[in-house]
């Protein structure tokens, strides 16, 4: 089960395609393989990333039970955000069931008031049952859901099996610093905070207080060296690394073609077969891939990972 004390980097997963739209299932174990040998701690499966809303049930659960399977024990958090209850509640038990360590949920793009925010959370959590550690996902830049800090307080305290917040907001940096100065007076109940936003501001939020990395960027080796040295206090090691890097993840950060350069990107890097995105989703140009190459032959530079 997943911990409030939890630190480190979650990578977040891609779903592999066959060029045909299909699932690859010899890809999903060759990517879990992966994840695990560029340093990560655990994996979460099924967000957006993941491509979940272009799946059908089944498909969701063929992959959530073999990428547990792969992980020999290894904690996998399990995105279940759905439009309706009856849907979450079942991938969330046929998750937890099959292994998984957590569930995450977002909220949906309906929620406008802190109270209906707060009051989504509840009825979520009595669907799902209160047995369930779960992971708040705040990222209003695909949600459109702006939580602020005291909603997030609410939710945190309310729900004891809140055992992490996924922070994305941007600009979120004050918000981390909100929440852990809430801790330290004892006004909320301590929880890990992982942070994604593409690694885009992984180095400052490790500054505020956050615990790790939650992200898909394609080098999880990066996110996990960046986090180490911040957690020991080697700033300055962690940043250099950082601003190594930057170049890539900036690229990658860009709206529509986000999700295809990183799955290019891990293509080249031996860890899925195919970059295939499932319809409806964007090709990447031959004069975008060329962006890339040169991006990467120039990160090899600094970083010998991305001489492949």
């Amino acid at each position: 089960m997943l911990s409030p004390d939890t630190k480190g980097v979650f990578a977040i997963a891609p779903t592999p395609f066959l060029p045909d739209g299909s699932l690859d299932a010899a890809s999903v174990d060759r990517m879990t393989d992966f994840y695990w040998e560029a340093g990560s701690d655990g994996l979460t499966i099924l967000g957006i990333m993941g491509e979940a809303q272009k799946l059908e049930p089944e498909e969701s659960l063929q992959i959530v039970r073999q990428v547990i399977a792969r992980a020999g024990g290894r904690p996998i958090i399990v995105g279940v955000s759905a439009p309706g209850f009856a849907a979450m509640r079942r991938l969330a038990g046929e998750a937890m069931a099959a292994g998984a360590a957590a569930v995450m949920i977002a909220p949906p793009s309906t929620m406008r008031t802190d109270d209906q925010i707060v009051g989504y959370y509840a009825q979520a959590i009595a669907q799902i049952g209160t047995d369930i550690p779960f992971v708040l996902q705040d990222h209003p830049q695909a949600t459109l859901v702006q939580m602020t800090p005291g909603v997030i307080k609410r939710i945190i305290n309310d729900n004891p099996s809140c055992v992490m917040l996924k922070h994305e907001d941007w600009p979120g940096l004050d918000k981390i610093t909100a929440l852990r100065d809430w801790e330290r007076d004892g006004s909320l109940r301590h929880v890990s905070i992982l942070c994604g936003n593409g690694a885009l501001f992984l180095e400052l939020e490790m500054q505020r207080g956050a615990d790790g990395a939650m992200t898909g960027y394609a080098f999880p080796e990066m996110l996990r060296d960046v986090v180490d040295l911040s957690l020991a206090g080697d700033l300055d090691a962690a940043q250099d690394l950082f601003d190594a890097h930057l170049p890539l993840l900036r690229y990658e950060q860009q709206p529509v073609i986000s999700l295809s350069v990183r799955k290019y990107v891990l293509q080249k890097r031996g860890a899925i077969a195919h970059d295939t995105l499932r319809a409806p989703g964007p090709k990447l140009t031959a004069p975008t891939k060329a962006d890339v190459e040169r991006l990467l032959a120039r990160l090899a530079r600094t970083d010998s990972r991305a001489a492949f």
